[in-house]
């Protein structure tokens, strides 16, 4: 039985924004397109000129309000839309508004961290929490079940992945490590490890508050941190919610 892609998303500032697509384009050995271009350093980062981990920049593992941040990128001009409960809107280009993008959500920040400085981007290198421009596939069936253990209906922004398959059992992901998938007619991803995850899965995506232990119900349910997998692109080409997806043999 295929399964479906039934949703897409980017993050065009790493932690600061979650965006839902209808249909994209994939470019082999690319991540998606436009997903963390920039991200936020903070004051005790250490940075080179290529990919540099998240423990340096502003994230929501450290800042949970960062994650009921919204975001809506146009390719065409550049402009960047952010939205966030307690926030009024904010509309900017990150490559030269910078400076009111760490205004804006720099109070979002907790006191007790390092505190956001400047924003950072690397043409070309993603700012993946990989040294890799892998995008990260999720499966509708893990989510469901771990939703049911909690009690608790969690929304996919908790877990900041790009493509979102259904028809697979629950933790199937894992099982396709070392194999490669199609979704769409051209799109063929190798799909490479699991996904640990970290404190910002405990932050409702609508409030910014932490109210979810979805580190303590994954290890005590399955016995690991983990939800979703990395996958390289192969072959690139459209994709669209709704496209299809198989293993292929």
């Amino acid at each position: 039985m295929p399964w479906t892609l039934t949703d897409i998303w980017r993050h065009p500032v790493k932690s600061h924004g979650a965006e839902r697509l209808d249909a994209v384009q994939m470019t082999a050995g690319q991540a998606l397109p436009w997903d963390r271009v920039w991200a936020v350093a903070h004051e005790a980062a250490k940075l080179s000129d290529g990919w540099a981990s998240c423990t340096n920049f502003s994230r929501g593992a450290k800042a949970p309000g960062l994650m009921a941040i919204r975001a809506r990128f146009d390719e065409a001009t550049g402009r960047l839309h952010l939205s966030h409960p307690d926030l009024e809107d904010l509309d900017i280009n990150p490559d030269t508004d910078g400076a009111a993008l760490v205004a804006w959500a720099g109070g979002l920040v907790p006191e007790n961290r390092s505190q956001s400085t400047h924003v950072v981007r690397v043409d070309g290198v993603p700012m993946t929490d990989v040294p890799y421009p892998w995008v990260a596939v999720l499966n509708q069936a893990s989510n469901r079940a771990l939703s049911q253990k909690m009690g608790l209906e969690l929304d996919q922004r908790r877990w900041r992945g790009n493509l979102w398959l259904d028809g697979l059992a629950p933790w199937e992901e894992f099982d396709l490590v070392d194999q490669t998938i199609r979704i769409g007619d051209s799109v063929t991803l190798r799909v490479k490890e699991p996904i640990t995850r970290c404190l910002a899965t405990t932050a409702d995506p609508d409030t910014g508050k932490r109210n979810a232990d979805t580190l303590g119900a994954l290890e005590n349910g399955w016995g690991h941190q983990d939800f979703g997998v990395y996958a390289e692109v192969l072959e690139g080409g459209p994709l669209s919610t709704g496209d299809s997806a198989h293993l292929l043999r």
